[in-house]
């Protein structure tokens, strides 16, 4: 994201072979996901520091169905951690950067309490979540999680962004560009679903 820059942190890029916002249903037999060596050899995380982790995704598993428009589109769990000190609100953005259009956003929360631990499974396409977030629009024009529904021949990747934000967010409207808006200048930390950059490949090929 171009808030990068007056801050460190640690990055995670969640490389998942699914396109964004597509309608051709996937193939019954995904492929596992390998690593490369050079993925293998990434550091151990550090003890206290900004973090987000999406539950069901590790190296060498599977995006379940459930997940995308093959099953029942709901949204994975998420934790995370090591909030900075200072944080008044949380934004989470999901983006497949591999879209056609260049970027898809999948699904944008904000004014996460920065008191809370992560965001259970299968939250509801509703404006505000039980935690008194709210959910922006995605490059679908939906409120909520868009599931991945890739087309056939393709590979994408996916990544999960956690801000730390220095405000509440208060846009009159919530699409991608309207937070990116409020993000610059506000973001004292950013993660990438985990602490170091890491790849995972390949979980369906068509």
């Amino acid at each position: 994201m171009h808030i990068a820059g007056l801050y460190s942190w640690q990055q995670l890029s969640l490389l998942l072979s699914l396109a964004g916002g597509c309608t051709l249903p996937a193939p019954s037999s995904p492929v596992p996901v390998s690593t490369t060596p050079a993925q293998q050899a990434s550091s151990p995380a550090v003890p206290g520091a900004f973090m987000i982790r999406a539950a069901s995704l590790t190296p060498g598993s599977v995006l379940p169905d459930v997940y995308t428009c093959k099953g029942a589109s709901e949204s994975p769990e998420l934790a995370w951690g090591g909030v900075p000190s200072g944080t008044k609100s949380l934004a989470l953005i999901l983006d497949d950067p591999d879209s056609p259009e260049g970027r898809f956003t999948h699904w944008i929360v904000f004014n996460i309490p920065p008191d809370s631990r992560g965001l259970p499974r299968a939250q509801p396409n509703a404006k505000v979540l039980a935690n008194g977030a709210q959910q922006g629009e995605t490059s679908a024009g939906s409120r909520g999680y868009y599931p991945p529904c890739p087309p056939v021949g393709t590979s994408h990747r996916y990544v999960f962004r956690l801000y730390a934000v220095d405000m509440d967010i208060t846009q009159p409207t919530a699409d991608r560009d309207s937070i990116d808006w409020a993000l610059t200048g506000h973001t004292i930390a950013k993660t990438e679903f985990n602490d170091d950059v890491q790849t995972l490949m390949n979980p369906y090929f068509f």
